[in-house]
């Protein structure tokens, strides 16, 4: 397998993983955690019936990559697509749609939604299902709540992972992901924190083995030089991930005691701890989950960024096995995965075809 393509799968598939086990103990006190895992708090899964289970985090972001690869497919084999972020909100919204027992429309454009291991209802912050249900979704100039929650921080995983040079720069894809955690979330803070990590993820795409330490820091420059002017929020962010990178730094600190003191509760918040947990591990993907999940905050989102960031970085095969066998998701993400690497086989007006991506990315799996 091509080193990109492990990438791709790599991060998929660790976004899910950590996902799938901070969900355990997610906004669960450390003192609840240890009482019920031991000293250490939770090493692994806790299955239920054999599986790991995946919540809206990984949903959300398998979904925003369903999205632009319908747009993106529009666009190179019909000759007219709208922005990406149209796509990132009609297939939110169609996700939302798998969450509720009822009025799921009947012409539907996301494939995923035929996948039932993609769609149990477990999401993370319910909040957003009536914000997506609403005629008009959240943009940067008019935001339709003040929600700072990490709801909508994984779509902007799919976002970084959509960068090619060829279809957008950097400074465009830090503003989709911005823009896309935007469409649910309203808070500067949460929104920012989503054009960071979209650089992140799509920087790291380009070079998985660049040093973690002063791409973070560009990251957070880069969002500062593009917003700052307008959300004095963005140094607030910068602050919060620049305190992480100290913390991660200082070696007699105790890893659950940094979380505590990051909190992550919020977007921003996460954002940091994931940062403090990649760099604290020194990029070991068993250390990394353990001190992600274990702390008083939103373990599951935290697990998700960081397993998606060190997964990027390992690759697909350096992932442990027993982490990935009894994921349920899995060989669908792969798929997604895939799909994102090699992108839209065709073009208008050639002879190739692709029966499988027609099916999935023009007919929404119909």
């Amino acid at each position: 397998m091509a080193l990109a393509q492990s990438s791709y799968r790599g991060c998929l598939l660790g976004m899910a993983v950590g996902d799938a086990m901070g969900y355990t103990v997610d906004n669960r006190s450390w003192q609840e955690i240890q009482r019920d895992y031991g000293p250490n708090g939770l090493l692994g899964y806790d299955l239920v019936n054999g599986y790991a289970d995946v919540t809206s985090y990984t949903q959300l972001a398998a979904f925003t990559c369903n999205g632009l690869l319908f747009g993106l497919t529009r666009g190179q084999m019909l000759g007219k697509m709208a922005p990406f972020i149209k796509y990132i909100g009609l297939s939110s919204r169609e996700w939302a749609a798998s969450q509720r027992p009822w009025g799921r429309p009947s012409r539907t454009y996301c494939w995923l939604l035929r996948r039932a291991e993609l769609c149990r209802r477990r999401c993370m912050d319910t909040r957003m299902l009536d914000t997506l249900s609403r005629e008009n979704l959240g943009a940067l100039e008019t935001p339709r709540n003040s929600f700072a929650s990490p709801g909508g921080l994984t779509s902007a995983i799919g976002v970084g992972l959509f960068f090619h040079e060829d279809r957008m720069d950097q400074e465009e894809i830090d503003r989709l992901g911005a823009e896309a955690v935007a469409l649910t979330h309203g808070s500067p803070t949460a929104f920012l924190s989503g054009a960071v990590l979209s650089h992140i993820i799509s920087k790291l795409l380009c070079n998985p083995q660049a040093p973690l330490k002063p791409l973070i820091l560009e990251a957070v420059e880069a969002m500062k030089d593009q917003f700052g002017h307008q959300y004095s929020q963005a140094y607030e962010v910068a602050t919060l991930v620049r305190h992480a990178i100290t913390y991660a730094e200082s070696p007699n600190l105790r890893p659950v005691d940094v979380m505590e003191r990051l909190s992550c509760g919020n977007a921003a918040q996460v954002l940091a701890g994931a940062v403090y947990a990649c760099l604290a591990s020194r990029g070991d993907f068993d250390s990394a989950m353990i001190l992600a999940v274990n702390h008083s905050g939103r373990s599951a989102a935290v697990g998700a960024l960081v397993g998606a960031i060190l997964g990027i970085r390992l690759g697909e095969e350096a992932l442990p096995e027993f982490y990935i066998e009894c994921l349920e998701p899995a060989e669908v993400l792969r798929e997604l995965a895939d799909d994102l690497y090699t992108g839209c086989p065709m073009e208008m007006g050639n002879k190739l075809f692709d029966l499988d991506w027609d099916y999935k990315y023009l007919h929404g799996g119909q």
